[in-house]
């Protein structure tokens, strides 16, 4: 039977100190201007449910995100992967959030969105549908007129990341004939009919894609300029609590994205999970993120240092640095000039851990998009629009 550990760790118990005024209680914020509410289960939270975000921000001045409770998704859409608090910080971390509202309910209310004084909802042109009911869980809020529509991110899930993390693992296994059958029925074609939400999908990088995502502000004369590497594959909690320490070090973080070939020498073929450019807009869409070096050497060098004017190069705790291909340790040039930190780890939590989650519960993550799946198709054909989206086996 699907089963997380029920211990809290520590650090989900001990509750920031810092909060963010967007932590703080409803009646002791002021919301100003438009009011827009999204909300949803932000599991593994990716770039797709980044760029809802960013899109839902620009139709108003102040956004709320509601994200659901553990216990609502298991009941309407199944296990999550990332756990409850790990998912609130995901979302707080994304820098077109104003405000996280936690255990918002599954089915959003206009008694919600009023208490919070809401002007309209913003939810992607997919399905959202109760397990309850098998009706549209933004029904009243359509039917009031307070509903906004925004594309879809395509080449990206949460089911695809599943499907994604089973994949990369099989090669490391023993054969699982079941396993391999159910995972290929999540590939589109597949099965007769498809719901074109619940599938696996390719991610096609653009610039304009990099362009929204990017703050665009160069760090001023007087700031100090911090620098810290890695993978950042499936980015996490682990990484978002990492990176809000790293920024605490100076004024402006620079994060270097290793290249697809570096994560392929040190930790094998079948990684990174995610490729460059996905890695790369999951760090860009992180209030504690000012710029990206895309591809970045692995070794820190001299020429990198006076280029981007860096005073500070972090190591996480996490994970000793791995040599470079010549056998040199790669941060030797910062050690050398007194720049080197270690920046621990607050969130013990690592992109391995998040694998071996997925492959521990398979079977139930699969269960889950096959349910899933089956009542996007039937709402789709009750509602006449069967022919227009649900994609046949050709």
């Amino acid at each position: 039977p699907f089963a997380f550990p029920k211990s809290i760790p520590t650090w989900q118990r001990e509750r920031d100190r810092e909060r963010d005024t967007m932590a703080a209680e409803p009646e002791k914020r002021e919301r100003k201007g438009t009011v827009v509410w999204a909300d949803g289960c932000f599991d593994m939270t990716h770039y797709g449910h980044l760029n809802a975000l960013r899109q839902a921000k620009s139709l108003g001045d102040y956004l709320i995100v509601g994200v659901h409770s553990d216990a609502d998704i298991l009941q309407h859409k199944g296990p999550t992967v990332m756990q409850e608090q790990e998912r609130y910080l995901a979302v707080r971390a994304c820098k077109w959030v104003d405000e996280v509202v936690e255990g918002a309910p599954y089915v959003t209310s206009l008694d919600v969105i009023n208490q919070y004084g809401v002007d309209f909802v913003v939810h992607g042109d997919d399905l959202s549908v109760s397990a309850e009911t098998g009706e549209d869980t933004y029904a009243a809020i359509k039917a009031a007129g307070k509903m906004r529509i925004v594309p879809r991110t395509t080449g990206v899930s949460t089911t695809d990341l599943v499907g994604r993390m089973l994949l990369h693992t099989r090669d490391h296994h023993q054969e699982r004939p079941v396993m391999d059958a159910q995972f290929n029925s999540m590939i589109e074609g597949a099965q007769p009919k498809r719901s074109p939400y619940t599938k696996c999908t390719q991610f096609l990088a653009t610039s304009r894609k990099i362009v929204q995502f990017s703050e665009g502000r160069e760090p001023k004369p007087t700031d100090k300029v911090v620098y810290i590497d890695g993978g950042f594959d499936v980015f996490h909690a682990g990484h978002i609590a990492v990176l809000k320490e790293a920024r605490k070090f100076g004024d402006y973080l620079i994060v270097g994205v290793h290249s697809d070939q570096e994560i392929n020498r040190i930790h094998g073929d079948m990684w990174p999970v995610m490729n460059l450019q996905e890695r790369v807009l999951g760090l860009l869409g992180c209030r504690y993120v000012d710029e990206c070096v895309i591809g970045a050497p692995y070794s820190v060098t001299n020429e990198m240092i006076e280029t981007l004017h860096i005073q500070v190069v972090l190591h996480g705790s996490q994970y000793a640095a791995h040599m470079d291909v010549d056998g040199l340790d790669p941060y030797r040039v910062p050690k050398q000039l007194g720049l080197f930190q270690i920046v621990k780890s607050p969130v013990p939590l690592t992109t391995t851990d998040v694998v071996g989650r997925i492959v521990a519960n398979a079977t139930a993550f699969l269960e889950r998009n096959r349910k899933k799946e089956k009542r996007e198709v039937d709402k789709l054909e009750e509602s006449g629009e069967s022919n227009k989206k649900i994609k046949p086996n050709e």
